[in-house]
């Protein structure tokens, strides 16, 4: 394998179509793809002597891999990166898929958490991935909080939004918390929190902690530090993301991609990467793929991520969605519908202020 990474520029026409119709025949079928089955399809005919040379080329460029004595080749991540941002044919969005998916956006009466988990799992049902479907942050003003002790390492945060929506939250306080602490907590919160949503409550809370630290006993001022963090979706916090249909992903006989895959999903049912989820996504408008380990949330287990992100009224970034399945997904397919949910979620969201 060479030091220096390789484009497509660098290829002659022959190798070209041998090396995209090794990715296109693994996409589809997942098997290796042999120098015989190659003379079959290319556009011109030459020996398999010929295409196992080529091959063997592609293999020293890193771009094609052998897994087995057999002569079939398959693509490598950096093969697969240079097919999909060199080579990958994105389709129409398919008309029953646009059916499928459009039935889940009815029910206005639903809230918009029970028609996020919807569309979960008609994404999931409709390309048989996984899907993830980040929830934006609940933004409304605060009109009350209130803490309340549960056991010495136990606690909980009541949060009342000036919209009606309520929202418990359990978290650990910080130790030797007493009543009379976190009342006083709760009274220098509420304080500053008419007319102010989470995200303005916590910056106003570091302001005023600046101000006023003296004011505040040291356990007063150490909880409204960590109910704080919790707010800010920094540690187990609220079930913003949603995953639906892991069980398209747990049915393959390799048991090492088993393993591997549910270490994937243990870490996303923990939620400790889902501020890396919506960062993935902020780096621009559209569609981004992430294939393996070019993505640490999905290191461990050798998947493809089909992530866009989605807008609110203002055209802020607020959440995403996406699918999740082996690196050999039918990207051309799934690209388009990913792009199609995130559009329809972003008007969704907008429309409902």
């Amino acid at each position: 394998m060479t030091d220096q990474t390789p484009s497509l520029d660098d290829m002659n026409a022959r190798s070209r179509e041998v090396f995209r119709r090794v990715v296109e025949g693994y996409l589809e079928t997942g098997a290796p793809v042999g120098s015989r089955t190659l003379t079959r399809t290319l556009s011109e005919q030459v020996s398999a002597a010929t295409i196992r040379n080529v091959m063997q080329d592609l293999e020293f460029l890193g771009l094609l891999d052998s897994p087995h004595v057999s002569a079939g080749r398959i693509p490598t991540q950096q093969g697969l990166r240079m097919f999909v941002d060199g080579l990958l044919e994105v389709g129409d969005l398919d008309g029953s898929d646009r059916a499928k998916i459009d039935q889940t956006m009815g029910g206005n009466s639903d809230d918009v958490a029970t028609l996020l988990d919807r569309v979960g799992s008609a994404l999931s049902g409709v390309t048989q991935g996984a899907s993830l479907v980040l929830a934006p942050k609940h933004e409304a003003e605060i009109k009350h909080i209130e803490f309340v002790s549960l056991a010495a390492d136990r606690a909980l945060v009541v949060l009342v939004f000036a919209d009606g929506h309520v929202e418990n939250r359990v978290f650990t306080p910080p130790p030797g918390q007493t009543p009379s602490s976190m009342r006083e907590a709760a009274n220098f919160i509420n304080a500053l929190a008419a007319g102010r949503t989470l995200s303005e409550l916590g910056k106003a809370i570091e302001r005023e902690m600046k101000t006023r630290r003296q004011e505040i006993d040291t356990l007063a001022a150490e909880l409204v530090s960590s109910g704080a963090a919790i707010w800010e979706n920094k540690g187990e916090s609220t079930e913003r993301l949603i995953v639906r249909g892991r069980g398209n992903l747990l049915t393959e006989d390799d048991q090492a991609d088993l393993a591997r895959i549910r270490t994937l999903f243990d870490d996303l049912e923990r939620k400790r990467d889902i501020a890396e989820f919506l960062d993935l996504t902020e780096a621009g408008d559209g569609v981004r793929i992430f294939i393996g380990s070019e993505n640490k949330l999905f290191s461990l287990s050798g998947s493809s991520l089909v992530v866009s992100p989605y807008m609110n009224a203002d055209r802020k970034i607020v959440g995403a969605v996406g699918v999740i399945g082996p690196t050999r997904l039918n990207y051309g397919r799934i690209v388009p519908i990913v792009d199609y949910t995130a559009q329809l979620v972003g008007k969704l969201i907008s429309d409902r202020g």
